[in-house]
């Protein structure tokens, strides 16, 4: 660490504000991420750089008394709950990290093409996605400020929890293959991008896995 990046230890930073280059020697941390080649801070707070012990990079961060304990970063596992689905994307609220709860959500983007790794052209998210769903998706690379980018693309990650329209509230649909769902009730089945789920990736206070390895909705 040289001593110009030694003196900007302790600055106060602003949401948008350049930190330093994303390069082998600096990677992002918390209250920070990374945009086309620097590190900038997503949050307001004092900016911190220490070095990451396994790749023995600066790690620059920003710390402020709202940070919370847990952010979304490149390559996580998160849970997300669906709000918009369109022809081209559809857009979420990220509200776990792993089985770690956020202290607020945030929101997050899935585009078309980051659905599945087959057929991408052919894709049809409302095939995938419908609002209220509840998935699991990883973080991508981030490309815009205010969106996380996610993908769905793994075997692994897609809906864990989905009811379906005209089913009666609080009862879920269970997965009967890895691109449909019916409900248990209404025997009404509705396609969708199944997620095989692994227990370690969603947090199971809030969404309990039963013995078969089916996620039970709890409150959301």
């Amino acid at each position: 660490m040289n001593s110009e990046r030694v003196k900007d230890i302790g600055k106060i930073c602003i949401p948008g504000m350049r930190l330093s280059p994303s390069d082998k020697e600096h990677i992002s941390g918390p209250g920070t991420y990374e945009l086309k080649g620097y590190i900038y801070a997503s949050l307001a707070g004092i900016l911190k750089m220490e070095q990451d012990e396994s790749t023995k990079a600066t790690k620059v961060s920003v710390i402020s008394s709202r940070t919370p304990s847990v952010l979304p970063m490149t390559g996580d596992i998160v849970t997300a709950k669906v709000t918009v689905v369109n022809s081209r994307q559809v857009q979420c609220v990220i509200l776990c990290v792993g089985p770690s709860v956020l202290v607020r959500p945030y929101k997050g983007i899935l585009k078309k093409e980051d659905i599945k790794f087959t057929d991408k052209d052919r894709i049809d998210p409302y095939k995938c996605f419908r609002p209220g769903d509840v998935i699991l998706a990883r973080v991508l690379p981030m490309t815009e400020i205010h969106w996380y980018h996610l993908s769905t693309a793994e075997n692994e990650l897609g809906v864990v929890i989905a009811t379906a329209e005209g089913s009666p509230q609080g009862v879920s649909m269970l997965p009967i293959s890895w691109s449909e769902m019916q409900c248990p009730k209404t025997l009404i089945k509705e396609p969708r991008k199944v997620a095989r789920v692994i227990p370690e990736n969603i947090n199971q206070s809030l969404f309990p896995i039963d013995n078969k390895g089916e996620v039970k909705e709890n409150g959301l």
